[in-house]
């Protein structure tokens, strides 16, 4: 029994100590594979030529070039519509028609001044008769015959100017006037009714020195639209007219516009805590396309452009100072070689550089580094 416990005891001892040196054999080969210098693989690139361009975005919203306010020349009701938001209209078009309301006072003062004016010519009448009979037979003289005629004549003309004052008061027109009804509302232009705000039965008020007047249709024409928005004082130097602008309108996917800026403001307004340069840009509207008043869009500015350029991508490109360097492929096998070579750099985007001296297309180039797992 004594013998069979010294054989266990050696046993366990035997076998503690194959653990503790397995664990100082793996301790010592964990630090060895440790301590070995690890290999990074670049990946590789090549110069390519592509075209660069430096841009700025303006947000905005693309609207008609004149957007044309209809409003009456008299007051009155809204009696009929005759056209709605979105139809054609050529200038001189009916749109609505108004039904005059005269106010009282006015309307009696000129039906005061019809009474007047037919009293003072019976009289004058009279006056004349006999002086045509006296100058008939040569009781009065030429120059007061005349006189008296005069007077007929100009009595005649005040009655007429009577009525017409009346019949534009009462009806909005006078029957031997040669002008359109003031009563009818015509479009001005010719285009698109964009909005009539006001509907049949409404009263309107009449445009005058003192009042804008009622609304009664906007129009517009939308062959001739606009890029209206706004640009941040960082960029505004670089901005000048007549560039050519890439439109973007979020209502119309897949598709871009072409404008040219043509106004850009000289004097900024400070929104959410920035200053703002506004921006106008006449848009190329292609023939069968149509775009809709208020829509929001995105205008690329291209401040500059480099056409079929060597480029590299910015990342590849280490900065010091005033100099610029590549680590150009010197060996790729059995293990990759780089140098540092100095190039001259010229304008970016931000994702790849123009590389104006330095490089061919035939170099290659250390790119990111690849990750190990990824290769796996």
């Amino acid at each position: 029994m004594a013998k069979k416990n010294r054989l266990f005891k050696k046993i366990i001892r035997i076998f503690f100590l194959s653990l503790t040196g397995l664990a100082v054999v793996g301790t010592f080969y964990f630090l060895w594979k440790k301590a070995q210098p690890v290999v990074t693989v670049y990946e590789i690139v090549t110069p390519k030529r592509d075209t660069i361009e430096t841009k700025t975005v303006a947000t905005g919203n693309v609207e008609p070039r004149y957007e044309i306010l209809i409003k009456p020349q008299i007051s009155g009701i809204i009696s009929r519509l005759l056209k709605e938001a979105g139809q054609m209209v050529q200038s001189g078009e009916i749109i609505a028609q108004i039904k005059v309301i005269p106010e009282m006072v006015q309307l009696n003062n000129a039906e005061s001044r019809v009474n007047v004016a037919e009293i003072n010519l019976r009289q004058v009448e009279e006056v004349f008769r006999r002086d045509e009979q006296l100058f008939g037979q040569q009781v009065i003289s030429r120059e007061e015959y005349e006189a008296s005629k005069a007077a007929c004549d100009k009595a005649k003309e005040e009655k007429t100017n009577a009525l017409s004052a009346l019949e534009i008061i009462r009806d909005g027109i006078a029957k031997n006037s040669k002008v359109e009804s003031t009563t009818q509302i015509r479009s001005t232009i010719t285009g698109m009714i964009l909005d009539i705000p006001v509907k049949e039965g409404n009263s309107v008020i009449q445009s005058n020195n003192f009042n804008d007047g009622t609304t009664i249709a906007s129009v517009a024409n939308m062959n001739d639209m606009i890029f209206h928005g706004n640009v941040d004082e960082t960029e505004i130097g670089r901005i000048r007219e007549k560039m050519p602008i890439k439109l973007v309108i979020g209502a119309i996917e897949n598709k871009t516009f072409e404008a040219v800026l043509e106004y850009v403001s000289p004097k900024g307004v400070e929104k959410n805590g920035a200053i703002q340069f506004e921006i106008k840009a006449a848009v190329q509207i292609p023939e069968g396309d149509f775009i809709r008043a208020g829509y929001s869009a995105n205008a690329e500015i291209v401040l500059k452009r480099a056409d079929d350029v060597l480029t590299v991508p910015e990342s590849t490109v280490e900065f010091h100072g005033d100099s610029a360097f590549v680590q150009r492929l010197k060996q790729e096998t059995p293990e990759q070689i780089f140098e540092r070579h100095p190039v001259k750099t010229g304008l970016s985007d931000g994702i790849k550089i123009e590389i104006t001296d330095g490089l061919t297309l035939d170099d290659k180039i250390r790119g990111a580094a690849i990750d190990p797992k990824s290769k796996k």
